[in-house]
């Protein structure tokens, strides 16, 4: 689990990176709210769980860690690809993707808190 999250999040690293890269030497930001989310949601929360659970490694038996694992991966790039689409213009196909994998994602994220404090003991 530990090493999914942080190779999960690695890739997402790439992905930001690579984004502001492309902005700023376009000067085009438009899709500056991308390139925050994928590096906030995708490199930062994703590495922080992968080390929340190498700190606490009974999470990693509960199967909530695989359902934060599963809900945070297919949310994110859902969530990332309807607020790309929402943002170059096109709200009603954008705005529902969007929410769809940010509601995902969030889930994910509230199950990792749920088993945290359940299963964060050492």
């Amino acid at each position: 689990m530990v090493t999914r999250l942080l190779k999960l999040a690695v890739i997402y690293l790439i992905i930001g990176l690579t984004l502001g890269v492309f902005m700023g030497n376009t000067h085009q930001f438009q899709l500056r709210p991308v390139h925050v989310h994928v590096n906030l949601l995708g490199w930062v929360t994703l590495a922080l769980t992968a080390l929340v659970y190498q700190l606490y490694p009974r999470m990693i038996a509960s199967r909530l860690a695989g359902w934060h694992f599963w809900l945070h991966s297919v949310g994110l790039p859902i969530g990332m690809a309807g607020l790309t689409v929402l943002v170059l213009g096109n709200p009603d196909v954008g705005g529902p993707i969007a929410g769809i994998g940010s509601i995902a994602a969030a889930l994910g994220l509230a199950l990792f808190a749920v088993n945290l404090w359940r299963n964060g003991k050492i």
